[in-house]
């Protein structure tokens, strides 16, 4: 079972993505808050990392520092999630070290589509 971590302060849009992602058998830790996600990531590895471009406590983009910088572990693919869905904002983005970008608002069935997506490019690079 793939384990995915979701960074998302909005806490409809958090329950509405675990719901999704759980239905999907994907196993899902939360964090409501940039902080709670550093916490998690600093003691989990993910196959999967989903995060909200804006949070209280550490922004989507600090939080990929601190990946990069190696004060957490390696981990897997980080999508990030963002109403800022302009293409310079989205370049940035990626150039920061998201591998993906999804712009908000999005359904939850382009989401599953999109994490199928980058899970199994993963597995291919595995295998």
């Amino acid at each position: 079972m793939k384990r995915i971590l979701l960074a998302e302060d909005e806490e409809v849009l958090r329950m509405l993505v675990v719901d999704t992602l759980e239905d999907e058998d994907y196993e899902v830790d939360e964090a409501a808050d940039g902080m709670e996600a550093v916490q998690l990531l600093e003691s989990n590895t993910y196959d999967l990392i989903i995060l909200d471009y804006m949070m209280p406590g550490y922004t989507g983009l600090e939080i990929i520092e601190k990946i990069q910088s190696s004060e957490i572990k390696n981990q897997g693919k980080i999508l990030m999630l963002s109403a800022k869905s302009q293409q310079f904002e989205q370049e940035r983005i990626l150039e920061a070290g998201a591998d993906y970008f999804m712009a908000k608002p999005f359904s939850p069935l382009k989401l599953i589509e999109k994490i199928e997506v980058i899970l199994h490019e993963t597995e291919s690079l595995l295998y």
